[in-house]
């Protein structure tokens, strides 16, 4: 079964911050043995529910009901490809729980479980589980370390859909990112070098449009699906309650809304995340970062995200990752917030938390390279596509510092193009210190983009035009671009908040060159439209930083309870 060729895509243990590079240590916390008085303590959540020897309990592709305590009985848990082949994961005794991150979310099961015996259980839906974790602070710890655990060992073995492609198509790396930075299991197999491919494709009509191929666990097969697609057939989207109204609606999962979705739910407030890629937003992309409060040693950004992530669902945060909202409007005092795909969201208040899109250079013809050679963030994906490579990198910030200290472990050299003198103006002083100390990497100062070539498999050549009016033609099939980015506002067309000059949202006591109109802002991060808040870089004036934007997703908390407390108290003096 496995060939050098084989993948194994997602979050991986060290991405997510676990000591050990193999599970195998933490046994004991993956599958912990509760004792009587902790289930004593969590039959207050719980309901009695019995099985028959042969019996599923829950399965694979199917929303399970929840968590289960296995009382008396053995329980055997395996996964189920596409193909009805089976691989043991373990097998449960009395004292054991089953369960993983999906029930945690009430998301579709990545296992099979059968009862191997009769057996007695206790069953705990997700919204009490949420509840059980909050309620005993000790045996909470010990079940979400079990059900982060169990997750990273599917992702250690692959489980989940197999995609089947080139890989280094851009589709098919495109669809690794999202279902890594989604810590999302999978199987990746290379159809060009890998004899199992041959065994998956045997009797299939393809062609090079169908690819990458995708066989998802309930049996389905995608042919070159976007994210979009690939996340429906894996149950990924969730369905909202039209007739209920979220205290707050938090639109972007970067750091900003991250932190206001954490902060909101633990203090009471209902709150819906929407974001339509992946938790952790640009930062997500980061492969580490040292100047952030709390880890001297540093923590990648699919980790914090991770982290923050894992915490909202804790705290009862419903999380619809990808859920894209297009139009958000404001009627009778209240938002109407609609999805890509149909579904309208009410909410008492909304948190713009949507972040920047990546710039990209102005160079004619650009697009022909679009994933052909071009990235916006550097990941473990990445690093493998550059091994032994001459890359160029464009960008003086953080990100593009960070990206070039991860990047030299594996490339051969890279060159940094800047457009000013050094880095002193842009970068922090640890990071232009590390690069400096790189053998591998040189700065171009001085340098601007001025047109790429390519062949049919993509990039080739870059020409680069110095300061000093001469031009330079690189050799590089890997360009990386960290210029900047654009503030995401378009789903803001229809909603009547003010922008700032580049396309940023206003907030509090930020004024615009017309200035605020009457009924202006009354909040710090309170837009122009009364209710709407805005936090991290979609704000105008903010630090573009991670630390920043966790403080604006913390301090926004306060206001919006300042908001609704008005809102009530307007309310009842109406009636």
């Amino acid at each position: 079964m496995s060939t050098p060729d084989r993948q194994v895509e997602a979050a991986t243990p060290s991405e997510l911050e676990f000591p050990y590079s193999s599970l195998e240590y933490r046994q004991h916390q993956m599958f912990p043995r509760l004792s009587p008085a902790e289930i004593q303590s969590l039959r207050r959540f719980a309901s009695p529910m019995s099985f028959k020897a042969g019996e599923l309990i829950f399965e694979t592709g199917k929303i399970a009901l929840g968590l289960f305590v296995l009382l008396r009985g053995r329980v055997r848990i395996y996964s189920r490809d596409s193909f009805g082949r089976s691989t043991l994961v373990t097998e449960h005794e009395d004292g054991h729980f089953m369960a993983e991150m999906a029930q945690l979310s009430g998301k579709p099961a990545l296992i099979d479980g059968v009862a191997l015996t009769d057996a007695e259980t206790l069953v705990i839906e997700p919204e009490r589980l949420r509840a059980l974790i909050v309620a005993d602070a000790q045996l909470g710890e010990h079940i979400m370390r079990a059900l982060i655990l169990r997750r990273l060992g599917l992702i250690e073995q692959g489980l989940g859909p197999i995609i089947v492609g080139n890989g280094n198509d851009e589709r098919l790396i495109r669809l690794q990112g999202f279902l890594r930075r989604n810590a999302y299991p999978a199987m990746v197999i290379d159809a060009r070098t890998d004899p199992e491919a041959i065994t998956l494709l045997g009797g299939m009509t393809t062609g090079p449009g169908d690819f990458p191929l995708v066989f998802c666990p309930n049996g389905n097969v995608l042919r070159a699906p976007d994210e979009v697609q690939l996340a429906s057939c894996l149950g990924l989207v969730p369905t909202f309650e039209q007739s209920h109204v979220y205290d707050v609606a938090i639109v972007g999962a970067g750091p900003a809304g991250l932190a206001a979705s954490v902060y909101a739910a633990t203090e009471g407030l209902s709150v819906a995340v929407f974001d339509q890629r992946a938790p952790g937003g640009q930062a997500g992309a980061s492969s580490r970062i040292e100047n952030y409060l709390g880890f001297p040693t540093g923590i990648s950004g699919q980790a914090l995200a991770a982290r923050a992530f894992q915490q909202a669902l804790k705290f009862g945060a419903h999380l619809a990752i990808p859920g894209k909202v297009v139009e958000v409007c404001r009627n009778e005092g209240m938002f109407l917030l609609t999805l890509l795909d149909g579904q309208r969201i009410n909410a008492r208040t909304v948190v713009v938390a949507s972040g920047a899109s990546y710039r990209k250079p102005a160079v004619t013809g650009f697009e022909r390279f679009e994933g052909r050679g071009t990235y916006y963030w550097a990941s473990t994906i990445e690093a493998k596509l550059v091994k032994d490579q001459d890359i160029v990198l464009m960008g003086g910030g953080n990100s593009a510092g960070q990206a070039v200290v991860f990047l030299a472990n594996f490339a051969r050299s890279i060159r940094v193009l800047i457009r000013g003198k050094d880095l002193n103006a842009s970068m922090s002083k640890y990071l232009i210190d590390r690069i400096g100390s790189l053998p591998n990497v040189t700065l171009c100062t001085g340098c601007t983009l001025r047109a790429l070539e390519g062949d049919e498999a993509g990039l080739t050549h870059l020409h680069v035009r110095h300061d000093d009016g001469e031009d330079e033609v690189v050799a590089s099939r890997h360009l990386f671009l960290f210029i900047g980015a654009d503030p995401k506002t378009d789903w803001l067309d229809r909603s009547g908040v003010e922008l700032d000059n580049r396309g940023f949202v206003v907030t509090g006591f930020a004024r615009s060159e017309h200035g605020f109109s009457e009924g202006s802002a009354r909040y710090p991060l309170e837009t122009s439209v009364p209710g709407m808040f805005a936090v991290g870089d979609v704000r105008s004036e903010s630090a573009k930083r991670v630390a920043a934007a966790v403080g604006d997703g913390a301090a926004v908390v306060a206001q919006i309870h300042a908001y609704l407390s008005q809102l009530a108290t307007v309310a009842t003096q109406e009636d």
